[in-house]
């Protein structure tokens, strides 16, 4: 993340622009030097996200850009974070900025100078590495958050927020990188480079370990590449950590599709992106210790290519995975649940309180759901309930599908204990159940984010390309992660209907 953050407790008058919050009703903030009516004259109503710029008030001050809040009444921080986006954006030609945006909400100043940074650091990063003209990139690069008082709670937020937005920044940059750039090796290299900046423990397995081990799900998987696979092992393990939480991330460096090929259209060129899982539970662990998070958290990054050549993984082929199942191939476009699969085992033996998948995984879902949120499926209704919680918290939305188990007979194989897949119907469902076969009855759920993993256009604190998601979902969730209760079973919407987050059910 190129922009620094700091606070003050007046306006600095060296900054080129000032940022000013504007509510919808109420009396204007002092020494506007305008009306009410003037400003709905010029289009400027300060509803939620809207932006004016005024001109200079005098020679060396800076230009004053308002921003609508909208009503106090209804403003969290989830909007906050939208509006500062949009707040960054008007503002990104500017080099330096004040505001007190941040203190806009009442008895908040923690989470309203965190949703600021959140809000402004996202907007403004561009993954820019391989362009020869820079002319995209944003020349705002100083933020100063202004605060007379409350200051402690300010710094403080401004200091969780930088730590988010930056792995958010970490996970984009990663899955924005193009496959030739970005190997499983050096994916694994990357990984262990930020566990040593970060205080986390690092282990490697390369593919002579992985067959010794008895994956034989990324193995197989694998064997149309020349890159050879990784799996990355992260421990965030804090002094007197009391629950344990282990996290697995898809890491399909390029997905072609193996043999069942993918159809040479735009979603080829978006498949440099199947490791966002991945990306996102890196950047996650990056950021536990900074954030004093008191979880135990184990990651597992599961990386390699899926490819199409002679030494390629076979429709009718058997894979036996970690946990000694096996499974038929009739798709190896299915691949992420079969590298998944190695992943839940090595997780399951840890015997952690519960476990979290994150994987682009399925079109059944985005089809679903559409590209603004992703489906949660779990075998326990604590962890479903408390990422839906998370993702209320953060914006990152989640629905939560049923994890019906009547569908499990349409994975029955006649040669296997199961197959990859389950027909054309119900597949982000089928394919959970086909996970499930690995949890070892460890609370568990599973994160579907084939859909939210890339955005079409700047949106808020969401930027062209990929996303990131679940990124700051998954921190939100190891640093407030509570054990759930062993048999709180996952509920089935036949029964109870749809689960959102609270947000959404509003």
């Amino acid at each position: 993340m190129r922009t620094a953050f700091s606070t003050a407790k007046s306006a600095p008058s060296q900054v080129s622009a000032e940022i000013v919050p504007v509510a919808a009703s109420g009396p204007l903030p002092a020494g506007l030097g305008v009306t009410r009516a003037d400003l709905v004259g010029v289009g400027f109503e300060a509803k939620a996200g809207q932006t004016h710029a005024m001109s200079s008030t005098g020679r060396g001050k800076p230009v004053r850009v308002l921003v609508g809040i909208g009503e106090v009444r209804d403003l969290n921080e989830n909007g906050l974070r939208t509006i500062a986006a949009a707040a960054a954006r008007a503002c990104s030609r500017h080099e330096s900025v004040s505001t007190t945006l941040g203190g806009v909400l009442r008895g908040n100043a923690r989470g309203g100078a965190k949703a600021v940074v959140e809000g402004m650091g996202l907007a403004l990063h561009r993954w820019h590495e391989l362009k020869n003209d820079k002319g995209g990139i944003a020349t705002l690069t100083k933020v100063v958050l202004v605060s007379a008082d409350k200051t402690a709670d300010t710094k403080a937020g401004m200091d969780a927020g930088v730590v988010t937005a930056g792995a958010v920044c970490l996970a984009r940059d990663l899955a924005n990188t193009p496959p030739s750039h970005l190997t499983a090796r050096q994916l694994a290299d990357k990984a262990v480079e930020i566990a040593r900046q970060t205080g986390l423990r690092a282990t490697v397995f390369n593919r002579d370990q992985l067959i010794a081990m008895g994956c034989g799900g990324i193995v197989g998987v694998n064997a149309g590449s020349k890159e050879p696979p990784r799996v990355v092992k992260l421990v965030h393990a804090p002094a007197g950590a009391r629950t344990k939480v282990v996290l697995v991330g898809k890491g399909v460096m390029y997905d072609s599709g193996g043999i069942s090929l993918k159809p040479s259209d735009a979603s080829h060129a978006s498949m440099k992106m199947d490791m966002s899982g991945a990306a996102a539970v890196l950047a996650t662990m990056s950021a536990l210790r900074a954030l004093k998070v008191k979880t135990h958290v184990t990651a597992y990054l599961m990386c390699t290519d899926n490819l199409p050549s002679g030494s390629a993984m076979k429709l009718g082929d058997v894979l036996t995975f970690r946990n000694g199942k096996t499974a038929e191939i009739h798709n190896t476009d299915a691949e992420g649940r079969l590298i998944l699969a190695d992943g839940l085992s090595l997780g399951a033996e840890t015997k952690p309180d519960a476990m979290v998948d994150i994987a682009t995984l399925t079109g059944a879902c985005m089809a679903a759901l559409g590209k603004r949120m992703a489906g949660v499926l779990g075998n326990n209704q604590g962890v479903v309930d408390q990422l839906l919680a998370s993702s209320s918290r953060t914006d990152e939305l989640l629905w939560q599908l049923p994890l019906h188990r009547e569908y499990r007979s349409l994975l029955d194989s006649n040669v296997a204990d199961f197959r990859n897949i389950g027909g054309p119907y119900a597949g982000a469902i089928t394919a959970s159940l086909f996970l499930d076969e690995f949890t070892a009855g460890v609370p568990w759920a599973h994160l579907d984010i084939a859909g939210p993993m890339e955005s079409d256009g700047d949106s808020g604190w969401l930027n062209r390309g990929a996303t990131a998601f679940g990124t700051r979902l998954l921190i939100d969730f190891c640093a407030n992660f509570r054990k759930p209760a062993a048999k709180s079973a996952a509920k089935s919407v036949a029964k109870t209907g749809a689960r959102t987050s609270s947000r959404r059910k509003k």
